[in-house]
């Protein structure tokens, strides 16, 4: 039942299904709305989503969709190597043929145009809510403002990336085109191997399985509910509106319902007559506990598509995309081509053994634009969509909660959503 909270909101029963970082921020935004709000996920506590052992980036430099020009191209020329960043697994799906089309039909410089200026802003005000997070939380989940370095083992490379910096500078987006030696000097803590970088001095980096504990805290403190290990096998509906959702072991009912499953998501509304167009891009990480040199800033290796995070006295190792459907189950030859790579930009890791760490994979819920869906759905008035995030789930989970808690509380959102329509692929 809906009611009114003293600052004049409606306070509505609210019911998200997902735990991971989307999920939880969304839970967040709600509850510091005044409703009331229940988390149901198919996952354990301790591992939901793909998020708690990403790289743990926050990236307002990542302005530029998935789907751009060239990358088609770039990856039809990775399928053949084993190891490469991108691959796509074959398989016989309607889905999988309609999302590769309308991936094809969106590379295109007009559709990055649009998207930039989006991406920008949920990147840039995504920032500010982390930061003041982190205020908030006491600083436990150990957010580093100190930038991020896109490395560039080759001039090619190099000039590709100084254009991207000057369209950043052109959105308002600080970027720095730096030779080998001022970016020794802007992290003099590792050798480096490059020919330059690009530095984006607003990006940031954190510890992403302590900032999903923060958020789970303060959820609790306040009364959020949660159901882990719950599978939704049925959302029913009445008079274009969602009734209840139906579980393996029970039945809850809502004011509003707001989907934030990740890759499952399709899984969870095909029966609603929502066709979202979501594939899972399988990613992995490997974490070196203490190693004997450490960066101080995060950075990409641009050629090799790895992302290097110091994460306390650790170092993650992120990458690949491997558009394989709903299967996690880990490739070891993606994991060999990360390592190679490691020591060509990073000398001092050389001989390093990832295959003897524990490996983690996790599948990011990639819309084939590049952009995320957030908001409501045509078909059903109280059915709110916040997914699709690809790699951009942490970077992008505050600014979405926010988002999502106006949207649930019929206030205006503060950022332009039209770009972002669950239902723009029907």
């Amino acid at each position: 039942m809906t009611t009114t909270t003293p600052s004049g909101h409606s306070r509505k029963s609210v019911i998200i299904v997902g735990g991971g970082v989307i999920g939880l921020c969304v839970a967040y935004y709600a509850m510091r709305k005044g409703h009331r709000v229940t988390v149901i996920d198919r996952a354990t506590e301790d591992h939901p989503g793909c998020s708690h052992k990403n790289a743990g980036m926050v990236v307002p430099s990542h302005f530029i969709p998935l789907a751009a020009p060239g990358m088609v191209l770039t990856g039809i020329k990775m399928l053949g190597n084993r190891e490469s960043p991108f691959s796509i697994r074959p398989r016989c799906s309607p889905r999988l043929a309609k999302w590769l089309w309308m991936f094809y039909r969106s590379a295109t410089r007009q559709h990055v145009q649009r998207a930039s200026s989006v991406l920008r802003d949920l990147g840039l005000e995504s920032r500010r809510s982390f930061c003041e997070l982190s205020d908030g939380f006491g600083h436990e989940f150990g957010l580093i403002q100190k930038g991020l370095l896109m490395l560039c083992k080759k001039e090619k490379t190099l000039h590709e990336e100084s254009i991207i910096a000057e369209k950043a500078l052109d959105l308002g987006i600080e970027a720095k085109i730096l030779s080998p030696s001022e970016t020794a000097k802007t992290d003099p803590q590792i050798q480096m191997s490059i020919a330059g970088s690009v530095y984006f001095p607003r990006d940031c980096h954190l510890n992403p399985s302590r900032f999903l504990k923060c958020l789970k805290i303060a959820l609790k403190s306040g009364g959020v509910t949660f159901h882990w290990q719950t599978n939704v096998r049925k959302l029913e509906t009445r008079s274009g509106a969602i009734e209840k959702i139906l579980t393996d072991s029970s039945e809850f009912q809502a004011d509003e319902y707001v989907i934030a499953g990740g890759v499952w998501s399709p899984q969870t509304i095909h029966h609603l007559g929502v066709p979202l167009l979501l594939e899972g891009g399988k990613g992995y990480s490997v974490t070196l506990e203490e190693p004997d040199s450490l960066p101080s800033i995060c950075s990409i290796l641009t050629e090799a598509r790895v992302a290097v995070t110091p994460i306390d006295n650790n170092l993650r190792f992120a990458g690949t995309m491997e558009i394989s459907g709903l299967d996690d189950s880990i490739n070891p030859n993606r994991i060999r081509g990360i390592q190679k790579s490691i020591p060509k930009y990073f000398p001092n890791y050389q001989g390093i053994d990832l295959h003897k760490q524990k490996i983690w994979s996790g599948l990011r819920p990639c819309s084939p634009d590049g952009l995320p869906y957030i908001g409501r759905t045509r078909k059903h008035q109280n059915l709110t969509i916040a997914t699709g995030h690809a790699m951009l789930g942490l970077s992008l989970g505050p600014i979405t909660g926010k988002l999502t808690a106006e949207i649930l509380s019929n206030e205006s959102p503060s950022i332009d959503l039209s770009l972002l329509n669950p239902d723009r692929f029907h």
